[in-house]
């Protein structure tokens, strides 16, 4: 496996980390969305890259090497030497927002067999979650793993954007699928926060949707808890994340919001909140979100055979939020576990995507960071 990295800041061209000569490599281009917005994107990475498969994802920061980036774009270009790859994408408007449809479609457009491994660049705001992976999960053998992010918008949460070989546009999901026995191919996730204070039951809420808990407005329940920093929802809301409980799952989940509805008294998070669960609000340090870095790169090596040659880490914007000047020290954890030697990319997102440990199915999580490791 080859890689090839760069960076660029706004108005000027791609600089270049690494230098490799490749054929046929798949490119992973995360960037702010001000900067993918340029008309000229694609042309100008095509250009660079003309047998390549051009991957985009809108962040809320940019990751390479054990740098954390704002207003840029990265690109880091892998050439397979053993392995295959094949993208697919779908649109969330040709599916009347409906992520589980979505899903299950998406993944009927990869040839079976052989399929190994599933990583996804979704859009963030408009998708359910945990709908899109159930959908996946549900048209995919259970042996294929699968994990990956929902694209950011920094703190603004106006609008994400992703594409396939094309320049990003709003709605589009992309999945990559990984072929060959030669490919290791590992995740993991962790995320460092401790709940507080009483625990409420969702009494009533619709997919990802929650709008009551304890029979009261969920919206005026966490304004009150929130006090001055209501005024900054839902931007304020990723400090304070919300652990959820299910009696569905093995662990609880982490959930944050993406947006409010006044209407409504609502609050719409990234993945589902089913009726019956139990919440409670929770907080963290800058030790706490570091040291769980720390373990979910611990996990995602755990009983590798192979060393990793690239990280793709997706961390969420909530992290980037608490951990402010101190963010790269998550990723000098993460590098401290997996080796200097490993090229690392990745975006902080509006949701990430793994299992569990020692699970099969895969999870939406918020708040994580979560690694993807590959060798050949």
């Amino acid at each position: 496996m080859k890689t090839v990295q760069a960076i660029k800041f706004p108005g000027k061209p791609f600089e270049f980390k690494t230098t490799e000569e490749l054929k046929n490599p798949l490119i992973l281009v995360f960037g702010n969305r001000y900067q993918l917005e340029a008309p000229s994107i694609y042309t100008e990475v095509h250009s660079l890259f003309p047998d390549g498969h051009i991957v985009f994802g809108t962040t809320s920061g940019e990751i390479l090497g054990e740098e954390v980036h704002e207003n840029t774009i990265v690109l880091t270009a892998i050439d397979f030497e053993k392995s295959t790859f094949k993208v697919r994408t779908k649109n969330i408007s040709e599916f009347k927002n409906d992520g589980f449809n979505l899903g299950e479609a998406l993944v009927g457009e990869f040839p079976k067999e052989g399929l190994k491994y599933l990583f996804l660049v979704s859009e963030g705001s408009f998708i359910n979650g945990s709908a899109l992976i159930n959908g996946i999960e549900k048209g995919k053998d259970s042996k294929i793993g699968l994990s990956g992010g929902l694209c950011g918008d920094d703190d603004r949460f106006e609008r994400t954007m992703a594409s396939y070989n094309e320049n990003p546009k709003n709605g589009e999901v992309v999945a990559i699928g990984f072929y060959g026995d030669d490919l290791e191919i590992t995740s993991a996730n962790f995320g460092g926060w401790t709940a507080f204070g009483p625990e409420r039951i969702i009494t009533k809420s619709t997919g990802n949707i929650l709008y009551e808990l304890d029979g009261k407005p969920a919206l005026d329940l966490y304004r009150k808890y929130l006090g001055d920093k209501a005024k900054e929802l839902p931007k304020s809301a990723l400090l304070y994340p919300l652990s959820v409980r299910s009696s569905r799952e093995k662990e609880p989940i982490v959930r944050t919001i993406l947006n409010i509805d006044e209407n409504t008294n609502a609050m719409i998070l990234a993945g589902d909140v089913p009726e019956g669960s139990y919440v409670q609000l929770m907080m963290s340090t800058v030790d706490d979100l570091a040291n769980g870095a720390k373990t979910a790169a611990e996990l995602a090596t755990n009983n590798r055979k192979v060393q990793p040659e690239l990280a793709v880490l997706v961390s969420c914007v909530g992290r980037k939020l608490v951990m402010d000047q101190r963010i790269e020290e998550e990723l000098e954890e993460v590098k401290n576990i997996i080796g200097n030697n490993v090229a690392v990319c990745g975006f902080y997102s509006y949701g990430e995507m793994a299992p569990f440990v020692n699970q099969e199915h895969c999870m939406l999580h918020n708040q994580t960071m979560t690694l993807t490791l590959f060798s050949e």
